[in-house]
């Protein structure tokens, strides 16, 4: 969209309507990730009524939602009605993690509510089998389990430190760590730009977990077995042995099925071929272990006696076998919607989404500049002073609310929004680099600029929405 060369005077040559007096009308428009990404809700289509009502706000400001697409109806600006909808979100971001427990290398560590209720099952468990070695404790059994539970999440957290100083090292943002029910989990923000290091980033979480097992194992040499600190070491070591075997487990969400999806990703050139292939083999892995831990844990495998009838701890373990299998089934299903939104990311442009506009003066009458706009078939005003310079954008939904009879008595500088710094998109824009602008500075309108600080035109925060749902709508 085109509207001006820097002196309010509509600039052409840009438009793909018929008139071709600025910028195209864009149409309707409308992550990550995982790491828990949502599906984006899809925005209401405005109203085409010569006055509609204010239409609903659209999402919370703080609801994280992806993007949207340009549907060409061309509407007239003084017809539409997207509402006051917020900048899009990736789906999978949260605004709140739990309690910050700090800072390591600059990211921010989380502890979910739900690590409390693990915490409290490992002290009931861990101290009942901690009594039955070490009889003499007494009620103390429970506080050295409690010890445990928490030396053992700070072995995660080091898992987790692992994955983040590579995904650093690698010049790849994290957005923070958070420990949480069966395990943590390090939200980095972009994908790895090659196979090669896709598999040293998923890698080097189970190699120090490895480490860390052999390590407790070591020092478990220089103790007694049978003493506090023996018992404490040998379930460390366990533990982070059965942390490192199970990530390993070449499925997605695991660590395994992203090395899993960086060879086969080096193999076909695709990323998203490696994708597909590690999250239906992780959905595979979810059956495997909804129907083969309770047997295994049953029949004695996992060093259990084994049972010849159904008990509370076979109930424990078929409950616990579940709750595995449905997070790893849904976190495969995450990875491929994740896989999906990075693929069409790059669809949005912000040059491709930007409605034409026409600059007006701060006491030009609603009722006029609808007028300009809908004769060179705009959607969107940029409130200029008289040398032409972009002063604010009027609201589209500040214009709707104002009934057709009061728009010769309502001028647009009391319908307009202020641009500030963050509000300038440079028209090349795209992808991810789009929603970091937008998400920088939350806004209904942005305005859209050359790189020759030209003005092109508006960029709806709605119209941004509406193009990511139908781009995620087509298949990959």
């Amino acid at each position: 969209m085109d509207v001006s060369g820097g002196r309010g005077q509509p600039r052409p040559g840009n438009d793909e309507s018929p008139d071709r007096t600025g910028t195209r009308p864009p149409a309707e428009p409308g992550h990550p990730t995982d790491e828990r990404p949502a599906a984006p809700e899809e925005p209401r289509p405005p109203a085409a009524e010569p006055d509609p009502p204010v239409p609903d706000a659209g999402p919370d400001a703080g609801r994280e939602k992806p993007p949207p697409a340009d549907t060409g109806t061309g509407r007239h600006l003084a017809h539409s009605g997207t509402g006051r909808t917020p900048p899009p979100q990736r789906p999978q971001e949260k605004q709140r993690g739990g309690l910050l427990m700090g800072r390591p290398f600059g990211v921010p560590v989380y502890v979910a509510p739900s690590w409390f209720l693990v915490a409290i099952l490992i002290t009931w468990v861990f101290g009942g089998q901690i009594d039955r070695v070490l009889p003499e404790l007494g009620a103390v059994s429970y506080l050295v389990s409690l010890f445990f539970a928490v030396a053992f999440y700070a072995s995660v957290l080091v898992h987790e430190l692992a994955h983040t100083i590579a995904a650093l090292r690698f010049k790849l943002p994290v957005r923070r760590i958070q420990l949480q029910f069966f395990g943590g989990v390090s939200e980095i923000e972009k994908e790895a730009e090659t196979p090669g290091r896709e598999f040293v980033l998923a890698f080097v979480g189970p190699l120090l977990s490895l480490v860390l097992s052999g390590l407790f194992y070591l020092a478990l040499l220089a103790v007694d077995p049978s003493s506090v600190p023996g018992v404490l070491l040998a379930g460390l070591m366990i533990s982070n042995l059965i942390v490192a075997v199970f990530n390993l487990l070449p499925g997605l969400p695991l660590d395994g099925g992203r090395m899993l999806r960086a060879v086969v990703w080096a193999i076909s050139g695709k990323p998203m071929t490696g994708t597909i292939a590690a999250a239906w083999v992780g959905r595979a892995l979810a059956v495997a272990v909804l129907i083969g831990l309770p047997l295994l844990t049953q029949s004695g495998v996992l060093g259990s006696d084994a049972v010849d009838n159904v008990g509370m701890d076979t109930v424990m373990d078929a409950l616990l076998a579940a709750i595995l299998a449905a997070i790893i089934w849904t976190g495969a299903g995450n990875s491929l919607r994740m896989a999906r939104l990075r693929e069409h990311l790059p669809e949005l442009r912000a040059r491709n989404l930007t409605r034409r506009a026409v600059p007006v003066e701060t006491d030009t009458p609603l009722s006029e500049a609808l007028r300009r706009a809908n004769a060179a078939g705009a959607r969107a005003l940029v409130v200029v002073d008289p040398d032409g310079v972009p002063l604010s954008l009027v609201r589209e939904a500040a214009i709707v609310g104002v009934p057709e009879h009061r728009r010769p008595w309502v001028p647009v500088g009391g319908l307009a929004q202020d641009i500030t710094d963050g509000m300038h998109v440079p028209a090349e824009l795209a992808g991810e680099d789009l929603l970091d602008a937008l998400r920088a500075t939350p806004a209904t309108e942005y305005l859209v600029v050359e790189d020759t600080g030209e003005i092109y035109g508006v960029l709806s925060a709605a119209d941004v929405e509406r193009a990511f749902v139908k781009a995620m709508a087509r298949p990959s």
